[in-house]
């Protein structure tokens, strides 16, 4: 049974206690709200004012599972602050399993302060679960994909199109780490885990896939320095920092190009010209 009372309040307290600067909004010089503005709170969880407005006036329909998972995202959640809100609406909480999309706040602290960076926030599997505003501009809005399509190693080898995003003399070094990432995950995840799904698709898809799954290769680790093939501006040469959430699996990438590069010189063109990479 859902506890209307409880989940109103517990969703008041926790919007009040983000300040704007927490979620990457500006704060404004009249700004009188203690901590997040309703609409604001609605916007980060992707619905509409009105629907978020009546769960704090104890009111609307039994929220569904996605809805919630929405909201404890959009209001910088924990994994147990998460459960809550789930047993709160009456569902059982997801298993760890189901966590997998769950963004912990610490790294959405972290990609809120780099809108002017291309950043990204991606699975194990290489699914870009969250992304900066010029990080779409340089790889395309993430959102946009769908079922196993969300995973880099997966479409590198089922959608040859993608690899245009890429440096052509990368592409050989791509092809075996990605085979061997996966290698590498199954062992860990075992058979029956979304990473073995994916390595039975990707066999009975790709011959490349099969000889280089063939040859078993592991402890690939990727490199430093990427090279991308923007369609707008041409080559990009960055640098990939990377932040690893050892609870999540989940990791933050950061792309910098050196200063008074032209690399730098084509991120900035980007920032003003906006997303122009498809999905």
């Amino acid at each position: 049974m859902i506890d209307r009372a409880a989940l109103a309040h517990f969703l008041r307290t926790r919007r009040e206690a983000l300040q704007p600067e927490d979620v990457g909004l500006p704060r404004g010089a009249r700004r009188r709200t203690r901590g997040l503005r309703r609409e604001e709170a609605a916007a980060l969880s992707h619905m509409s004012t009105d629907y978020y407005a009546r769960l704090e006036r104890e009111r609307g329909p039994h929220p569904s599972e996605q809805m919630l998972a929405s909201i404890a995202q959009g209001l910088h959640l924990s994994r147990a602050e998460r459960d809550h809100l789930f047993r709160l609406a009456g569902h059982v909480p997801a298993e760890r399993a189901g966590m997998l999309e769950h963004v912990g706040p610490g790294l959405l602290r972290v990609l809120d302060r780099l809108d002017d960076t291309p950043a990204e926030i991606v699975t194990e599997l290489g699914e870009t679960l969250r992304q900066s505003r010029l990080g779409i501009a340089l790889t395309g809005d993430a959102s946009l994909r769908r079922g196993m399509h969300r995973s880099l190693g997966w479409r590198w080898f089922a959608d040859p199109a993608s690899r245009g995003l890429y440096a052509e003399e990368d592409h050989d070094f791509l092809s075996r780490l990605f085979a061997a990432g996966l290698r590498e995950i199954v062992g860990r995840r075992g058979a029956g885990s979304r990473a073995a799904e994916l390595a039975d698709d990707l066999r009975d898809r790709s011959e490349e896939f099969r000889a280089l799954w063939e040859r078993h290769e592991v402890g690939l680790r990727p490199r430093d320095t990427k090279h991308f093939m923007h369609p707008e501006v041409g080559a990009i040469e960055v640098h990939c920092q990377t932040l690893v959430d050892p609870e999540s699996a989940h990791s933050l990438l950061v792309y910098t190009a050196a200063p008074g590069s032209e690399s730098a010189e084509k991120l900035r063109l980007l920032s003003v010209i906006g997303p122009a990479v498809p999905a």
